[in-house]
């Protein structure tokens, strides 16, 4: 993968990671016990950090979600949560940048309309099983029938009330 490659991408698997994220809070459905995302937790985070409140959120609940995955996949399985260590850089990278800004501020503040969000992203991809689920292989991470089959499954698993962990063999 080139660096270019990687770019073009980075964007929605931010996107994707942060409306995950924020749906798998406990006010949403509760798939960790974090609540980065609730109003209420800027007013706990901007006095310890305050010029980069946004980025410990998104940690905070990258982790968590890290946690929960690793937990229902096999040592060394790849997914939207934990990534080859150059893609996790990059978006790192991203997220600290003004567009990763932008994309934080816009994470939605509703259940419905990080749904709606969620559902472009999957676009009209055949719901995925509940669980561990293959949806590719991580050579092609940069394509964009694997990141719409990882939204599809989110989807799939948050309309059903269920869990999903959609992983790419490596």
């Amino acid at each position: 993968m080139t660096n270019q490659l990687n770019e073009s991408y980075l964007p929605t698997l931010l996107q994707m990671r942060l409306l995950v994220g924020f749906l798998g809070e406990r006010s949403q459905f509760a798939w960790w016990p974090t609540a980065f995302y609730e109003p209420s937790s800027r007013l706990f985070l901007e006095p310890v950090f305050a010029r980069t409140s946004r980025l410990a959120q998104y940690h905070g609940v990258l982790e968590a979600a890290r946690r929960l995955h690793d937990e229902h996949l096999s040592v060394g399985s790849y997914h939207l949560f934990r990534l080859p260590e150059e893609v996790e850089q990059d978006l790192h990278a991203l997220v600290q940048s003004s567009a990763g800004e932008d994309l934080a501020s816009q994470v939605p503040s509703s259940k419905e309309a990080a749904l709606d969000s969620l559902k472009r992203l999957a676009g009209a991809q055949a719901p995925a099983g509940v669980g561990p689920t293959a949806v590719g292989n991580i050579n092609d991470l940069d394509s964009a029938d694997a990141w719409t089959a990882i939204a599809g499954a989110y989807l799939s698993a948050f309309s059903q009330n269920a869990k999903a962990y959609p992983y790419l063999l490596s």
